[in-house]
């Protein structure tokens, strides 16, 4: 039996990834412009497959667990941030779905500075 909080999590990675993807396809195909520019296309989709993987593998009890959910976290949070920027209902919905999942991951992940700033030391080289 898996623990309360794992199990939480796990949902709220594939709600999280159900209503990236759904929006993306849906919402933002539908809006086009700056919805469909592919730095945003690119981080909601990589958060679809982060959200499914961390619910993957806390769902197999993988010992790698922490460290996807801490990158999961960390992914999400930078969707969180881009979905919010276009200000509308729909948008906000998935930045919602994505705080709420970032929360969760870093609590199964522990600390993600170290993450964040590798990711951050990537996009600026």
């Amino acid at each position: 039996m898996l623990d309360k909080n794992l199990e939480k999590c796990i949902a709220l990675c594939y709600d999280c990834s159900d209503i990236c993807e759904k929006t993306l396809f849906n919402h933002c195909a539908e809006k086009g412009g700056k919805h469909l520019e592919q730095t945003h296309m690119r981080l909601m989709a990589d958060c679809v497959d982060l959200c499914r993987t961390a619910g993957r593998a806390m769902t197999r009890g993988s010992e790698m667990h922490a460290a996807i959910c801490a990158v999961c976290a960390v992914i999400c949070d930078a969707c969180a941030t881009s979905c919010a920027s276009f200000r509308t209902k729909e948008m906000q919905a998935c930045a919602d779905a994505c705080n709420t999942c970032a929360q969760s991951c870093r609590e199964m992940g522990g600390d993600t500075k170290h993450h964040n700033g590798e990711l951050h030391a990537r996009r600026a080289s």
